[in-house]
C-alpha cells in the first residue's frame, strides 16, 4: 500500500515537474497538421492515437530534459526548487518514467501507421537531444523549436502514411516561433547562463541583443505561416487566423523590454497559448468549410 502512495506521489510531483498543463503551447499545432491532412477532423482512432503520441512524447522529452539539466537546475535560483535538484525525485525514477512515456510513444506511432512507427525513433532523438545543445551553441533555442516543429509533419504522417514537403513549411513556422519565444524565456536566465557557461542567445548577444534576435525569428516565423496559406490553400477563415497570429506575437514582444522583464510569463504562456490554439480553431474551421463547399 505505501509503495502505491510513493508510486501516486512521485508520478504527481513528476507531472508538475514537466509542467504536463504547458501542453497546450505545442499541441494545437502537432493537431493543426493532423486537420490539414485530413482536410478537417481526422478518424477518432487516428485522433485519439496522435494525441497519446503527442503527450507522451512531450512527456519523454521534457522528463528527459530535467533528467539532463539536474546539475544545472542546482545552480540556477530560479530552478533550484525542481524536482530533482530539490531530492523531490531520483534520477532513477525519472528515468523509468523517461523509458515509459518512450515506449507509449513508440506503442501509439505503430498503432498509427509503418511510416510513423519506422520513423519514430528519430522524433525521440530530436526531442531528446535538444537538452544538451545548450552545452555547445548559442543557438539552442532553434533546436528546441525544431523539436517542437516536428509535430506537425508527424500529425501529417500520421493521417496520411506518407510524407508531404509541404508541412516542412509548417515545422519551419513552428520552429522560428518556438525559437523566438525560448529566447524571450531564456533572458530572465542571463545572469546563472553566464555564471555556468552555458550557451544562450542573451548570453552572448545580451538581453537587448537577445529581443532583437527574438523579433527576427518571430518575423520568420510569421512568413512561414503566411506561406501555409498558399501552400495549403487557406480561406479567407484560415488567413484571419495568421493574421491574428502575427498581431498576438506583435502584442507578444510589446510586453517585454530589456529593462523590464516582469511581464515575461504573460508573454510566454498566455500569448503563446492563444497563438497556437485560435490558430488550431481557425485552420480546423477553414478545412471543414472548404470540404462543405467542395462537396
Amino acid at each position: 500500500m505505501a509503495s502505491i502512495r510513493s508510486l501516486y506521489r512521485n508520478t504527481g510531483i513528476t507531472l508538475e515537474m514537466i509542467k504536463w498543463e504547458h501542453s497546450f503551447l505545442t499541441l494545437p499545432f502537432g493537431l493543426t497538421g493532423a486537420v490539414l491532412a485530413a482536410h478537417g477532423i481526422p478518424a477518432l482512432r487516428q485522433l485519439l492515437w496522435i494525441l497519446v503520441a503527442l503527450v507522451s512524447a512531450r512527456s519523454a522529452a521534457m522528463a528527459f530534459n530535467r533528467l539532463a539539466d539536474a546539475e544545472i537546475d542546482a545552480g540556477n535560483p530560479r530552478t533550484k526548487s525542481r524536482a530533482i535538484p530539490a531530492g523531490h525525485l531520483s534520477r532513477q525514477f525519472v528515468l523509468g518514467f523517461v523509458a515509459v512515456s518512450s515506449a507509449i510513444f513508440l506503442l501509439a506511432a505503430w498503432m498509427l501507421n509503418p511510416l510513423s512507427f519506422y520513423l519514430s525513433p528519430l522524433a525521440l532523438l530530436i526531442i531528446c537531444g535538444y537538452s544538451y545543445t545548450k552545452r555547445f551553441t548559442r543557438w539552442a533555442h532553434l533546436f528546441l523549436g525544431l523539436a517542437m516543429g516536428i509535430a506537425p509533419t508527424a500529425a501529417w504522417i500520421a493521417v496520411r502514411g506518407t510524407f508531404d514537403a509541404r508541412t516542412l513549411i509548417l515545422t519551419m513556422a513552428v520552429m522560428f516561433w518556438g525559437a523566438g519565444f525560448d529566447v524571450l524565456y531564456s533572458c530572465q536566465d542571463y545572469e546563472s547562463d553566464c555564471h555556468a557557461g552555458l550557451h544562450s542567445v542573451p548570453r552572448f548577444f545580451g538581453i537587448a541583443g537577445a529581443l532583437r534576435i527574438a523579433r527576427v525569428f518571430h518575423v520568420i516565423a510569421f512568413a512561414f505561416f503566411a506561406w501555409m496559406i498558399v501552400a495549403f490553400s487557406l480561406g479567407a477563415i484560415g488567413v484571419a487566423g495568421v493574421v491574428i497570429t502575427g498581431l498576438l506575437l506583435v502584442y507578444e514582444h510589446s510586453l517585454v523590454h530589456a529593462n523590464d522583464l516582469s511581464r515575461l510569463n504573460a508573454a510566454f504562456f498566455t500569448t503563446n497559448g492563444l497563438i497556437s490554439m485560435l490558430l488550431l480553431g481557425f485552420v480546423l474551421v477553414d478545412q471543414i468549410r472548404r470540404v462543405g463547399v467542395i462537396s
